[in-house]
């Protein structure tokens, strides 16, 4: 069995459930939220929260159905991944995994520094990620593979912690019809809370600034998304 659809009241609890079936640790899975469930008031009008939890598959797999390029590059990764925690003076190992699709490899740190490597609001974990993509673009003369760097699973848990923010500061948008605006976002984060916002017809996303940290603005809408769609990618940008 590599993949299962369960429901539950939170989306944990579908997690949960999924992770007992088959039978394995959190980090094992990838997990791809169906719908998000929502409590119902006096017992009406709820909805049950649903997600697909599909099993990792080590990189060794992905190789053998011809992504042979992913497999270089994963293990140049975990080399220069580990040259730099060495420079660093961090002990840990490095494992070379497929990522949630096939033109990506997750770098997996297992360390008793993750608190360090992770780094205020996942950046020095960005940090390191950018250095390892640099080196291994560099010496594979710039080939499509995404390289992901983590550590204690840190990445699926910012995930969450956004998609909850996001849905969290939309309903403060429309409930009190002003703007609301999160500061200090890197590009990975703002799309992900532009992902969780871009189907609902009463809320616009728009970025601010410069760098590589902006704000993002959660602007209410009306339903004029509905009637007029944005035209280009003035809207949303990452």
């Amino acid at each position: 069995m590599e993949f299962v659809e369960t429901e539950g009241d939170s989306v944990d609890e579908a997690i949960e459930k999924a992770l007992k079936i088959l039978g394995v640790e959190r980090d094992k899975v990838e997990v791809k939220v169906l719908v998000e469930g929502r409590a119902g008031i006096l017992g009406f009008g709820g909805k049950k929260a649903c997600i697909r939890a599909s099993l990792r598959k080590p990189i060794v797999e992905v190789a053998g159905r011809g992504e042979g390029e992913s497999s270089v590059v994963g293990e140049k990764g975990r080399e220069v991944l580990r040259e730099i925690l060495r420079l660093m003076g961090v002990e840990g190992t490095v494992e070379a995994k497929a990522g949630e699709v096939p033109e990506e490899v997750l770098l997996e740190i297992r360390s008793g520094e993750g608190g360090l490597l992770i780094g205020h609001r996942g950046q020095t974990l960005e940090a390191l990620q950018y250095l390892v993509t640099r080196i291994v673009s560099e010496r594979r003369a710039g080939e499509g593979v995404h390289v992901v760097v983590d550590t204690e699973n840190y990445r699926e848990r910012r995930r969450r912690s956004l998609e909850d923010l996001a849905l969290r500061l939309g309903e403060k948008a429309k409930r009190e019809r002003k703007t609301v605006s999160v500061d200090a976002l890197s590009a990975a984060d703002r799309r992900i809370i532009h992902a969780v916002l871009q189907d609902d017809p009463w809320l616009t996303t728009k970025s601010l600034g410069t760098g590589p940290y902006r704000r993002l603005l959660i602007i209410p809408e009306g339903d004029r998304k509905m009637k007029d769609p944005p035209k280009g990618d003035g809207q949303k940008s990452p």
